[in-house]
């Protein structure tokens, strides 16, 4: 059989396999989360189409199940540097910018993961791992003299993930991972709780309700490699990623002028979300390494139904309770990424490049009757592109090898940097119809038309021992 006929079925094999992962998990629905996309450098240059390589220790976030194809012990660390503005345009003409609360959020959104084979220890078979991520969240800060201030003029959810996670490697082909998910609060990560600030148009007060807790969820994970090359390394992957649902119960304070009136709680719900992915290696030898990858994320929102903020005292109006409308509709989101990798070059020898690019395709997730100022939410169109260096044992940099570099016997085989831009382009969002607000009452003020624009830089340090 000759190499193109192979090849082609490959293709028809892959693209059969990602028609089922797609009608799966279709559902007539808008989608677009606020989710944190960029949680490994190297998958944010990919457009975060990643879940079905998933060989780096991101493979924890994308694809547990890919942790099995790392050898040794492995180190990944980086942050997302997210910056932009939204303008509000109102019907009468005013203008109202917001930004990430300042040029750029801070503290980044950060990533931790270390994974360890466990052959030298007699299970070799399996790879165990624990990671930080900032999976979830939002930063959007108003001026005070927005006109929808009763509702929001500040809203943050600066909530990570501690995942202890393993691996499981079946055979050469099939792959299982299973993680628990442990989502929390820290003041490593702002203040350490959620937040949302309002002014009231009418008194001038400030006000703030705030909130913290922990909650827990699982997620499981599936890699299938149907066709690896002659050094053993895959030509297509299949992925299958499942996070469960989880809730968080939060505890906070209802503010007034920064003085506590009450104590306040409401359950935080994070939402089911099934991932399919594929990806396709066309030239994959000793030289160079090209990938092609589309994944298809599938967010079950509609959990978002609605929520109540529960005061042990009564607020202004005599109630105890302030109720929260959601009714946010299902996410499905698409990614496709690419590639290309130098294995081996003249100029820099002992050295890996590659070149990444990607985009993802994102829908609303909240209806205008729901809209929510506080977290910018429209139709986006995210390209990125990236770039990733590998020194290996016997690579220099600065005229010191590679491998000679660190303390003792913790010396890496080699170590990478990767570097990520994503331009998230959301488009105009008109909203009309806004009937509820976090007092559960008419809000006219939030109508208006939107215009968001979102830079983020991604930086990663990896370490392979």
């Amino acid at each position: 059989m000759s190499r193109y006929s192979s090849v082609g079925r490959l293709v028809c094999c892959a693209t059969g396999c990602l028609a089922l992962i797609v009608l799966a998990l279709a559902e007539p629905g808008h989608a677009q989360t606020p989710r944190i996309y960029g949680q490994g450098t190297a998958a944010s240059g990919m457009g975060n189409a990643f879940s079905a390589q998933a060989d780096d220790a991101s493979a924890m976030h994308y694809n547990p199940a890919g942790m099995t194809q790392l050898g040794g012990v492995q180190l990944l660390t980086g942050s997302l540097f997210v910056g932009g503005a939204t303008t509000h345009v109102s019907p009468t003409g005013q203008t109202t910018r917001g930004d990430r609360g300042g040029s750029v959020a801070w503290p980044p959104p950060t990533h931790f993961y270390l994974t360890a084979n466990l052959k030298n220890i007699g299970l070799e078979k399996w790879t165990a791992g624990i990671g930080v991520t900032t999976p979830f969240g939002s930063l959007t800060e108003y001026q005070l003299t927005a006109p929808f201030r009763d509702s929001v003029v500040f809203n943050t959810l600066p909530m990570m993930d501690i995942k202890p996670t393993i691996a499981y490697k079946l055979n050469d082909q099939l792959s299982f991972g299973l993680g628990a998910d442990i989502y929390t609060f820290s003041t490593l990560f702002g203040e350490g709780h959620l937040e949302i600030k309002r002014r009231s148009s009418a008194t001038g007060a400030d006000s703030e309700i705030n909130g913290s807790g922990t909650g827990a969820g699982f997620n499981a994970s599936m890699l299938y490699t149907p066709l690896r090359n002659a050094e053993g390394k895959p030509m297509a992957n299949i992925g299958v990623v499942y996070r469960s649902q989880a809730v968080v119960p939060l505890s906070g304070q209802f503010i007034v002028n920064g003085a506590a009136l009450a104590d306040a709680r409401a359950n935080l719900v994070l939402p089911e979300i099934v991932t399919g992915a594929i990806a396709l290696w066309p030239v994959r030898d000793q030289e160079r390494e090209w990938k092609l990858e589309l994944d298809v994320d599938h967010v079950r929102w509609k959990s978002f139904r609605s929520t109540t903020i529960n005061l042990s005292t009564p607020n202004a109006a005599g109630t105890p309770a302030l109720p929260l409308a959601l009714n946010w509709r299902d996410t499905y989101n698409v990614m496709i990424g690419t590639e290309y990798k130098w294995l081996k070059l003249e100029r820099m020898p002992g050295w890996e490049v590659a070149a990444r690019a990607g985009y993802m395709h994102i829908q609303t997730q909240m209806p205008d009757q729901t809209f929510n100022a506080g977290i910018p939410s429209a139709d986006q169109h995210v390209p990125s592109v990236g770039l990733g260096l590998l020194c290996k044992e016997n690579g220099s940099f600065l005229g010191f090898k590679c491998g000679n570099l660190g303390l003792g016997s913790a010396k890496p085989k080699s170590i990478g940097l990767d570097l990520s831009y994503q331009l998230a382009l959301y488009e105009d969002r008109n909203v009309a119809g806004q009937v509820s607000s976090l007092a559960a009452g008419t809000n006219a003020a939030i109508n208006g038309t939107y215009r968001t624009t979102i830079h983020a830089g991604g930086v990663s340090l990896r370490f392979n021992f």
